[in-house]
């Protein structure tokens, strides 16, 4: 399996674009807000510090039978970037999470996001299972995972509950 790059997909209000290192500098607005990391442990990082990581993730994922696609979250009314989404795909599975900056929460754009993302992923043929690891504290997350067909499981990961989606008719007839 070969790291194709992610495909630009949208929703109703959101361009997902590949995440590339020139993205480093408006991502670290973005996601300045020390809040983000309430769940998720880190502070903000600097644009350079974004900028070497978006560069790694870029390179792809150094194990050749995992792909790592990442997308900044563009908001076509003003063209600025709002926050991420990224998806760790493994054969038939893929991993998924996203982070939407502060001044872009509260208006769906997260739930948009995942649920486009999701449907982007699962029409794509191959991936067949997604999943998501949520902290059990953080309802926003929870809500945006089942806005996007996730439902909770009884599966358990660094303290995180691991919410899944399978379906079982993506990739029918391909």
């Amino acid at each position: 399996m070969t790291n194709h790059g992610p495909e630009v997909f949208s929703t109703e209000r959101l361009d997902a674009l590949p995440l590339r290192a020139v993205h480093a500098e408006e991502m670290a607005m973005v996601l300045a807000d020390p809040a983000l990391h309430r769940f998720t442990g880190g502070a903000p990082e600097t644009p350079d510090a974004l900028r070497a990581r978006y560069t790694r993730w870029e390179s792809g994922s150094p194990d050749p039978a995992e792909r790592w696609w990442n997308w900044v979250l563009r908001v076509r009314a003003d063209g600025r970037l709002a926050g991420w989404v990224q998806a760790t795909v493994a054969g038939p599975q893929a991993e998924i999470a996203w982070v939407v900056g502060t001044e872009w929460q509260g208006v769906g754009h997260a739930k948009e996001a995942a649920a486009g993302l999701v449907t982007h992923l699962l029409a794509g043929g191959t991936v067949r299972t997604v999943v998501a690891h949520i902290h059990p504290d953080h309802a926003a997350s929870a809500a945006v995972a089942a806005a996007a067909g996730l439902a909770p499981t009884d599966r358990w990961e660094d303290g995180e509950r691991r919410w899944q989606r399978t379906d079982i008719t993506s990739g029918a007839g391909r």
